[in-house]
Formats: C-alpha cells, sequence, structure tokens
C-alpha cells in the first residue's frame, strides 16, 4: 500500500516527521514524501535534522504570498503528484493552507485523506485565521480523523463524524520531543542567559499583528525593567511587520535578545532551559508541559482546552495588563509556578506515531 504524506510549514514538519520516520519501518507500507514548501528555510531545517528527503518539493514560496497564492499553487501543483503516484490515502496535518489545500485537491480526486492532529476547534472561523477554517474543512473530507485528545474525539463526534475512523493518538509533538531535547545542549544565548530566569517568547500569529502585538511586547519589556533577574529570548519571525514592531518596542534593552529562527533541535532545547514561554503558537501549548515548562498563552481563546483544564496553560489575552499580570505572578509565586510546571500533559506520552502506523498497517491490507 503506498501513503503519500504532505506538509509545507516548519510545525508541520516537526510534527508529521515522528509519523513519517515510523511509517518507513514498516515493510507493508510504501512512504511517498511530498513538501509544498509554504515555509521555506524553516522547513528546510526541520527535514535536515529528521533527515527526511522529499520525493517531491513543489517550492510554492515566494515573496508577499498571500493566502490566495498558497491555496491555488498548492491545488494546482498537488494535483500532476498525485494523478502520477495515485496514493491509497493521504497523509496531512493540523490547519495550515497547505492542509486545506492538499486534502481539497484529494476530494476532488477521490483520494481518501488521513487527519493528522484533527478534531482542534475554537469554533470561531476567524480565531485563529485561517486555522480554524481550515481543519473544519479537513475534517469534512476525511476517511481517518487522529485525534491528540479525547475532547478532539469528542468534538468530531458532535460534528456526526463516523465514530469507526477516529482514533485517539495522542500527539506527535510530544514524540518528537524525543529525538531533539538533549541534556548536553548548550549555545551562547543559553551562556548569555545563565543564572537569570529566561523566558522564551514566540509570536506571530496573524490576528495579534498590529495593536494587540504592541501590547504584548510593551507587557514583556514592563516584566524585564521589573524584574532583575528576567531575561527574554525572542525567536523573531521572518515576517517583516512582526520584526519592526519587536525592534521599536524592544529598542536598548540589553536582557531581551532578539534572535533568527532557531531550528528544531534548538528551539526544544531553548524549550528545556527556559523558566516559562509566553506564546499564540499552537504546537508550543503541547510541548512545553512535556518540559514542565508553564505557558501564558498570548491569545483570547485557544483551541486547546485540555491544557488549560489540566493546569498547564494559561490564556492571557493581548493586553499589555494581563500579560504584564500573569506573568508576575508566575515570576513571584512559587507556588502558582509549581502548580503549574507540575501538572500533567494532556496530550501524549510520545507514543502517537506508532499507534497511527499500527492503525494504518492494520487497516490497509
Amino acid at each position: 500500500m503506498k501513503i503519500l504524506i504532505a506538509f509545507g510549514t516548519r510545525p508541520e514538519a516537526i510534527k508529521m516527521a515522528p509519523v513519517i520516520l515510523e511509517l518507513k519501518k514498516r515493510k507493508s507500507i510504501k512512504t511517498v514524501i511530498c513538501v509544498t514548501g509554504q515555509h521555506k528555510e524553516m522547513l528546510q531545517q526541520v527535514l535536515s535534522t529528521f533527515q527526511i528527503v522529499p520525493d517531491f518539493d513543489l517550492s510554492i514560496m515566494k515573496e508577499g504570498q498571500t493566502l490566495f497564492d498558497i491555496t491555488n499553487a498548492v491545488l494546482l501543483q498537488i494535483k500532476p503528484v498525485l494523478e502520477k503516484e495515485k496514493p491509497d490515502l493521504v497523509l496531512v496535518h493540523g490547519d495550515t493552507s497547505t492542509t486545506f489545500s492538499v486534502a481539497l485537491a484529494c476530494y476532488y480526486l477521490k483520494i481518501p485523506v488521513g487527519h493528522v492532529e484533527a478534531g482542534l476547534r475554537t469554533y470561531d472561523i476567524y480565531s485563529p485565521f485561517p486555522e480554524e477554517f481550515n481543519r473544519q474543512a479537513v475534517s469534512l473530507i476525511s476517511k481517518y480523523n487522529f485525534a491528540p485528545t479525547e475532547l478532539a474525539k469528542e468534538n468530531l463526534i458532535q460534528e456526526k463524524k463516523d465514530p469507526s475512523g477516529i482514533f485517539v493518538t495522542g500527539n506527535t509533538a510530544i514524540d518528537a520531543l524525543k529525538y531533539t531535547v538533549r541534556p548536553d545542549f548548550d549555545s551562547d544565548d543559553l551562556i548569555w542567559a545563565k543564572n537569570s530566569r529566561l523566558l522564551l517568547l514566540t509570536a506571530h500569529r496573524r490576528e495579534n499583528i498590529g495593536e494587540p502585538m504592541h501590547h504584548i511586547f510593551k507587557a514583556i519589556r514592563r516584566i524585564v525593567e521589573t524584574f532583575d533577574d528576567v531575561k527574554v529570548i525572542y525567536p523573531i519571525h521572518k515576517n517583516p511587520i512582526v520584526r519592526s514592531i519587536a525592534e521599536a518596542e524592544f529598542a536598548g534593552n540589553e536582557r531581551i535578545r532578539l534572535i533568527e529562527p532557531l531550528d528544531v533541535v534548538e528551539f526544544h532545547n531553548y524549550m528545556a532551559h527556559s523558566y516559562f514561554i509566553l506564546t499564540d503558537s499552537g504546537g508550543v501549548q503541547e510541548e512545553a508541559p512535556s518540559l514542565g515548562k508553564p505557558v501564558l498563552v498570548l491569545r483570547e481563546v485557544t483551541e486547546r482546552p485540555e491544557g488549560i483544564s489540566a493546569g498547564t496553560l494559561r490564556i492571557v489575552g493581548t493586553s499589555e495588563a494581563g500579560v504584564f499580570k500573569a506573568a508576575k505572578e508566575l515570576l513571584e509565586n512559587r507556588n502558582e509556578y509549581e502548580k503549574m510546571s507540575k501538572a500533567k500533559n494532556p496530550y501524549g506520552d510520545g507514543f502517537a506515531a506508532v499507534r497511527i502506523a499500527n492503525i494504518l498497517c492494520g487497516d490497509l491490507k
């Protein structure tokens, strides 16, 4: 049986790498890898780390690309690949424009789709944008829904998806940490942050760009100015608007270090060395709890409410006052910090990829 795995962004690659490595061990499955190149440099970093060589690279990325450009390019360029390979199943991940476009192409060609990380929901199609629409649309198409948690499964069942095609596997993000986190890891940045409480920041989400991001960054600067033992590392997104906001708000502060995007090994190890994490990312909300790191979510809503219920995550919004107050509490209140850092991670045990491979090998005979 032939499975084609398609992805295009750095987060997708990180989470699909364990699935690819596991499927390649299975003699009954021929695995074909197609990357769209929705991200370029950041995607290549992950492929190199996991020693994954794509069979097809659509290289769609261009300067100033819009959602129209991405969707159109993927849809048109994946068609001849699917027609040539004729896979028995196509695996996609999560909620990117690549995921939506590939799934739509498969629907047009009547090729079954398997959706890894299925069932996450906010039920607001503009938050996060366009991810919430993408993942709901892919669920309409998918034959196999690999849900990371019971709650994600329940979302799919409530939407009348076929229960026989829904499987709770855990999240493959946790699997990836087994390949990347190293006890002897060090870097110039971590040496710089030694003997400080290191806060790791990621911020790039579309709905935060503009005034919300200014407020977030003002709060972070205020945190550093309030606590002498705090330093911040921000692997800054390539988006020029994000960079201009960060440079405006953080200029002149020597305890806030803006660095270029990290590869997956570096980023996971920076997480492991941090005190806590401030992020508007999705994947970080799953990864950090496995490392015992509290996460302050710089958003108004999250599609990962399991982390809120478990106590590993806290939604703090994007106002300067809200972000500052939440960070200040974790820096001053050791009991609150311990409560979050020791909460059980609800996103899996590191064997999601094995479960997905077992299901597919049992079903695709």
